[in-house]
């Protein structure tokens, strides 16, 4: 049963990846199509790009989840969108994160959060939710290769879901581009 919108907490929807290296863009652009969109008030649609610090001092201000846009390799076909949701942070997170503006993945961005909530006494996200989709290419170039343009509506409207329904649980891979999301 969901909760009623006004019962949720804040929520971050991060577009992350870097633009100049063709699908690592993916992020970016589909939290683009997603905040040009009419939202619920507890939700903001940023686009953080290869701002990972950037996105760790946001979160500092309180969000109940975070849901991370961004290209993720995992085997599958080009264009597959995955919704994942970590069980913690990866192998990364254990180690110092490096702060390099530019070069923090998200298990580096929430090892941060980690050491800055123990520091100033804030709360990380309750829920963090991971909207991936494979990549074709990660050269550089601008522009989306075709099988993840296509699949940009379908992480949209992914996400779209899990804003309505706040409380669903999280499959590992959802759809193909293309395909009707189960």
């Amino acid at each position: 049963m969901s909760r009623p919108a006004t019962d949720r907490g804040r929520v971050l929807v991060a577009g992350v990846g870097n633009i100049f290296l063709g699908d690592d863009g993916f992020g970016v652009e589909t939290v683009r199509r997603l905040a040009a969109l009419r939202l619920p008030e507890h939700v903001e649609a940023v686009d953080i790009g290869v701002r990972g610090v950037h996105l760790a001092y946001q979160l500092l201000d309180g969000y109940d989840t975070l849901v991370l846009v961004d290209a993720t390799q995992r085997g599958g076909e080009p264009g597959t969108v995955y919704l994942i949701e970590p069980s913690g942070p990866g192998d990364s997170a254990e180690q110092s994160p490096v702060l390099d503006g530019h070069r923090m993945s998200p298990d580096a961005v929430l090892a941060l959060l980690g050491t800055l909530c123990a520091g100033t006494g804030a709360h990380p996200p309750r829920r963090t939710l991971v909207v991936g989709c494979e990549p074709a290419s990660v050269d550089e170039g601008i522009g989306l290769s075709p099988p993840v343009a296509a699949a940009v509506p379908e992480a949209v409207r992914l996400i779209e879901d899990l804003l309505r329904d706040g409380d669903q649980e999280a499959p590992a891979p959802r759809a193909t581009a293309g395909e009707a999301a189960t």
